[in-house]
């Protein structure tokens, strides 16, 4: 059956459904596909959730939503992708939370350098109220934030020298996302942080014109960034939330009932992408190890704890109450 395009796709068509969807919810519901983007290769835990997403869905629609993956940055950049969903020439995707931080800025509270003790400590925040009152606040700039996948927590790696404590980053042009969080928290522990696109800092590090960056474990290893990092040091400075995200003009126009199987369907890929990463996170580093790469497995925390102090005092205030909401909820 030929399948429309989603901008044809009437209103009429949108269902009053109550409670979950089943098969013949979607009887009478016209064909659509949603084209859904990410920055990284196949190899990535991105792509990990974006097929268990595309497969959940298409089973659970009897292939009424057809789910269209576009890796490797092929429709643009994050914050591209972000602006072509709020104007609907993209569909969906999934997207690292500190360009999402660029649009409703009280989701960078989450990526305070370590505000995390472990991966559980974040899913609890995440999966709960507080998460899911920031997903909602996503709709203010016509986005639609559907589940947390995540990024992980993030490390550091360079081309120079072993880094074990602040001190040591002293100079080092290091890349980091496009947000004032990120780039505060490498000014304030020395180095000369670098804002830039991912898909930039990859050839910014092949030609050397930067000297490192700072991403977790399965991105490093995907990407083999040993062939130009010779120093990683396991600092988990920051757990990254990653977003699956849809544009509000797409979202509006779908039935009910693909509506409620596409977010019962993010949530599920996103916790099959955090246990993949955990569960591959071992063998990337041995692997790592095995190419040549020198990795410091117990960096002075303390000390890159203390010299991002500074961060807390200039944004803790600017994410309203969420800073000490969080706080109180990793404390119980």
């Amino acid at each position: 059956m030929k399948k429309f395009a989603l901008n044809t796709l009437a209103l009429s068509v949108s269902l009053a459904i109550v409670g979950s969807a089943n098969a013949a919810d979607f009887d009478d519901m016209e064909p659509v596909t949603l084209r859904l983007a990410h920055v990284v290769n196949e190899q990535d835990g991105f792509h990990i959730a974006a097929l268990k997403f595309e497969e959940l869905v298409e089973e659970r629609t009897e292939g009424k939503v057809d789910v269209e993956i576009y890796p490797n940055a092929s429709l643009g950049d994050e914050r591209t992708l972000l602006e072509g969903m709020q104007i609907g020439t993209v569909d969906m995707g999934v997207i690292t939370n500190g360009p999402v931080a660029n649009f409703v800025e009280e989701m960078a509270v989450f990526e305070l350098p370590f505000l995390f003790p472990s991966n559980e400590a974040a899913y609890a925040v995440l999966d709960g109220p507080i998460g899911q009152e920031l997903l909602d606040k996503l709709s203010e700039v016509n986005l639609k934030g559907l589940a947390y996948a995540e990024r992980g927590f993030r490390n550091l790696t360079n081309s120079e020298r072993a880094v074990n404590s602040p001190a040591d980053l002293d100079g080092l042009r290091i890349r980091v996302m496009e947000n004032p969080v990120y780039t505060d928290t490498f000014r304030e522990l020395g180095a000369n942080a670098i804002p830039m696109a991912w898909t930039e800092a990859l050839t910014a590090m092949q030609q050397g014109t930067i000297d490192g960056q700072e991403n977790p474990v399965n991105v490093i290893h995907s990407f083999e960034l040993n062939e130009t990092q010779a120093h990683m040091t396991l600092s988990r400075h920051t757990y990254a939330p990653a977003i699956f995200v849809m544009g509000m003009p797409v979202w509006s126009q779908l039935p009910e009932a693909a509506q409620s199987v596409i977010e019962d369907a993010a949530q599920e890929a996103a916790e099959h992408e955090r246990q993949m990463n955990a569960e591959m996170e071992a063998d990337q580093l041995a692997a790592l190890r095995e190419a040549g790469m020198q990795i410091n497995d117990s960096p002075d925390l303390g000390a890159f704890q203390d010299a991002v102090a500074p961060v807390y005092e200039k944004y803790g205030e600017q994410f309203g109450d969420y800073l000490p909401r969080i706080q109180e909820a990793l404390a119980q």
